[in-house]
């Protein structure tokens, strides 16, 4: 694109058009496109390159979205145009407003980012995004993860898991054990994102493989799914474990809710906390993240993982292969 001719442009919305019952469908949305409109005096054009897609918009179909309405989402997009100081042609923002080609910003909507060597940019929507925020949250504030405990981690190739197993490594962890959908993941898990043990969930079995696995019982548990996968780890804890209740993936599409773990009352039994969180509430801790994680990156202790699907008109099937564990680590869209 020009960035001389922008004025001649037209911007590409993704709008969804109806809700969903149960499992979201390509038909629940639609690609819109129109011209760009005039720049506002204090605005600037960002050209959208990097799209978040995350298991929480599927929660946000159900009504927090508006129907044939711009969608949001974490996005990394470049200043083509601008009409402010604060912002200048050729910066990279980080800001909401994706699901569309192009942004037009204020310079108080978006976080100008210097990029940092042998750091992927692609990094600020991973592990140092708000995903990383979420499984750093989730380990270091919610569930207190001392060094030579034992962590459980469902959705563990996910982006917060594979975020959460790399961090728990180096916050001193002992055992960190994750579940997963398939062997192939499984063994992903191991191979490279720093579980020291894996397995793939069996319906009905849940409680029973995370003991084969783990017999001397857990201190942490960061659950992104909920359900029987919760009621294992209470099963599995030890006295005065802790759990951060991050997502419940597996439920958001469900026509019926499960119904609640059977042993609830063992959190009483066991002095157990669980205690569940939104990371939008800690973004004050973006740069203790950063600071700590950033390091690890370009020593190559951390790998920053994601699923990149290419191509701003993949954006919609991107999102719904995310919802059936597509991916592993991150699922990303960009459009280099």
């Amino acid at each position: 694109m020009s960035r001389d001719n922008v004025k001649k442009q037209h911007n590409i919305f993704v709008h969804q058009v109806s809700r969903p019952h149960g499992e979201p469908l390509a038909e629940h949305f639609q690609f819109v496109q129109r011209p760009l409109e005039p720049l506002g005096e204090r605005a600037a054009w960002v050209e959208n390159v990097h799209f978040s897609v995350d298991p929480y918009m599927r929660e946000c179909m159900d009504g927090d979205w508006e129907l044939n309405e711009p969608l949001e989402g974490r996005t990394i997009g470049r200043v083509i145009r601008s009409n402010t100081p604060a912002l200048q042609p050729g910066d990279w923002v980080f800001h909401r407003k994706g699901w569309r080609t192009f942004a037009q910003v204020e310079a108080d909507e978006v976080r100008v980012m210097a990029p940092v060597a042998g750091v992927p940019l692609r990094a600020w929507l991973s592990v140092l995004g708000g995903t990383g925020l979420t499984a750093w949250v989730a380990l270091t504030k919610i569930a207190r993860l001392q060094p030579g405990e034992s962590v459980y981690i469902s959705s563990a190739a996910g982006g917060v898991g594979s975020a959460a197993a790399q961090f728990a490594a180096l916050l001193g962890a002992k055992r960190i054990v994750g579940s997963t959908r398939n062997a192939e993941k499984s063994r992903t898990l191991t191979d490279r994102l720093g579980y020291t043990d894996a397995f793939v969930y069996q319906s009905g079995k849940v409680s029973a493989q995370l003991r084969d696995i783990i017999p001397e019982g857990i201190d942490v548990y960061l659950d992104n799914v909920g359900g029987e996968q919760l009621e294992a780890a209470i099963a599995a804890f030890k006295d005065y474990g802790r759990a951060a209740l991050i997502g419940a993936v597996a439920q958001y599409s469900a026509l019926t809710p499960p119904s609640a773990p059977y042993n609830l009352f063992d959190v009483v039994g066991k002095s157990l906390t669980l205690q569940g969180f939104l990371v939008r509430d800690y973004k004050h801790l973006q740069e203790e993240l950063e600071e700590f994680i950033i390091p690890h990156i370009q020593s190559g202790r951390v790998v920053p993982q994601d699923t990149v699907t290419y191509g701003f008109d993949h954006i919609v099937e991107a999102f719904l292969s995310m919802l059936k564990g597509g991916n592993i680590g991150k699922a990303i869209v960009s459009i280099e």
